[in-house]
């Protein structure tokens, strides 16, 4: 029996944290055969855990106004108790970074190792989609190499300009993201050493699609015109703009292909939040309850830790004033536990519901768990693991809410056909398409006024939001040059229900269709 490291309300010290951890490493390694990045573990206060949060967790990034706006926000909620902290962040880099707040105790200290430097880093490390879509090893050289590129714009061309480019690129970074491509790795030194001569080649580029525009004479176009540009619909619009805007300078390209690489480091977390903080809640509470085992943690620890631990997962009830829909954690959580029961000890109606799948039953909780991790998004790992069970523990149903009907109907409730129902459109929640509206560019009139023309496929004929719409759209128009840009929404049956049209002097006019 090794001596006891983990006491309640325990103050700690470095010395504490490195032989905690080396007891954590063994246990996440030898016994649950975690396979993570090399980890980095760095103290910082609360403010600095604010400023974190405000540079949307990275530790390294460049400077903008919003990012301070949302800092002194935070602050004052913080200090009025609005809000409370994370007691951790944690980067998908390699190494894998990962913040311990110092005022955390000792108990919070190893639950934060757990949960980020093991729970998060093997997920990082071996999911599909970050292995496909980001470079870990790459990402914080990159962030430093753009932070001191936006500084250097900032003390050339000024900072309202460099803000400008920023401000317009910010509002569309969501579509800034190659969702089937897989984009370049990312490096730092790559990138400034081809900067100049991406510049160069681009600008030649434009110039000859530009400057040969006869805009004094307007040519008509079919579909099947050669002519027509761009070829296929473009989604990456951050892109297009990088590549195709004709009065966008070269520095003002670089900010664009910066927003949007940053952007794209971030498409796989907002496609894995239910799987990677359900992972990593299930790995720290296998984790410290192996410790309390093996008698590294005091019963008064293990009493702390479940505190810490029950706030993590509660779920409130939906008339709860702290209900804010589902809690990722509590659902991933407990999504996690159950693989984990019915791989060991399943039930018949668990046998039915799943068809006899191989990890039912099998014995191998861990196995099925890390196949689960390395295979599945949220949107698929719900259609594939989520059980009746939990769907009656979290009281699931669903109501069907149709435009033309003015009374809501429940169609799914807690009969076989129901459980498919409520699986079904849980699963469509964490759809990434139906939380982005999926926007394209169509057509450029090239041979014309320069109007760019963009398609909105619309998910259940849910319409964009006015405002907001209006304001990127602005955007777009300054980062087009200030050309047309229009807007259509387009429903299922192919029918346009909105238009959104921004002439040359930025106004804009939009215009809802009725079904008839």
């Amino acid at each position: 029996m090794k001596k006891c490291l983990i006491d309640s309300g325990q103050e700690w010290t470095f010395d504490f944290i490195e032989e905690v951890y080396a007891e954590i490493k063994e246990v996440a390694e030898g016994e649950f055969d975690l396979n993570t990045y090399t980890d980095q573990l760095e103290i910082i206060s609360s403010e600095q855990m604010l400023d974190a949060y405000a540079a949307v967790g990275m530790p390294v990034m460049y400077s903008h106004w919003s990012f301070g706006e949302q800092f002194i926000k935070q602050l004052e909620s913080y200090k009025r108790g609005y809000m409370g902290l994370a007691y951790e962040i944690v980067i998908n880099s390699d190494p894998c970074i990962a913040y311990l707040m110092e005022e955390n105790t000792a108990m919070m200290q190893a639950l934060v190792i757990a949960h980020a430097s093991f729970g998060h880093n093997h997920f990082f490390k071996n999911n599909y989609l970050f292995r496909q879509w980001t470079d870990a090893e790459g990402i914080i050289d990159y962030l430093a190499f753009a932070k001191k590129y936006i500084r250097e714009c900032e003390e050339k061309y000024g900072i309202d300009e460099v803000e400008m480019i920023l401000d317009a690129a910010h509002s569309l970074m969501t579509y800034g993201v190659d969702k089937y491509k897989r984009p370049e790795p990312i490096s730092a030194k790559k990138e400034e050493a081809l900067r100049k001569e991406r510049n160069a080649y681009n600008q030649s580029q434009l110039n000859e699609l530009w400057n040969t525009i006869p805009r004094t004479k307007k040519k008509k176009k079919t579909e099947e015109d050669e002519d027509k540009y761009p070829k296929e619909p473009q989604e990456n619009i951050l892109y297009f703009l990088e590549k195709n805007a004709p009065r966008l300078k070269d520095w003002h390209r670089e900010i664009i292909r910066i927003v949007r690489r940053v952007s794209q480091y971030f498409y796989p977390q907002m496609q894995t939040q239910l799987m990677n903080e359900g992972f990593a809640t299930y790995t720290h509470y296998k984790i410290m309850h192996r410790l309390h085992d093996k008698g590294l943690m005091s019963d008064g620890g293990m009493l702390e830790f479940y505190q810490s631990h029950t706030g993590v997962v509660l779920q409130p009830d939906y008339h709860d004033y702290r209900y804010k829909g589902i809690n990722p954690y509590a659902l991933g959580f407990a999504m996690m536990q159950d693989i984990e029961r019915i791989a060991t000890d399943p039930t018949q109606e668990d046998r039915d519901w799943f068809d006899s799948q191989y990890w039912v039953g099998q014995g191998d909780p861990w196995g099925a768990i890390k196949f689960a991790v390395e295979n599945f998004k949220d949107e698929s790992f719900v259609q594939q693991y989520l059980s009746p069970k939990i769907m009656r523990d979290f009281q699931m149903f669903t109501i069907r809410d149709d435009e033309k009907d003015p009374k809501y109907e429940v169609t799914g409730i807690h009969n076989k056909n129901g459980y498919k129902i409520i699986r079904e459109a849980l699963a469509k929640q964490y759809n990434i398409g139906y939380t982005i509206p999926d926007i394209q560019v169509t057509d450029v009139d090239i041979w014309g006024d320069r109007t760019m023309t963009l398609q909105h496929f619309m998910v259940n004929k849910r319409p964009l939001d006015l405002e907001s719409t209006n304001g990127v759209l602005k955007n777009l128009s300054f980062l087009w040059g200030g050309y047309p840009i229009k807007l259509e929404s387009v429903d299922t049956d192919g029918q346009v229900r909105a238009m959104f049209d921004i002439k040359e002097d930025a106004t804009i006019v939009d215009i809802f269709l009725d079904d008839d």
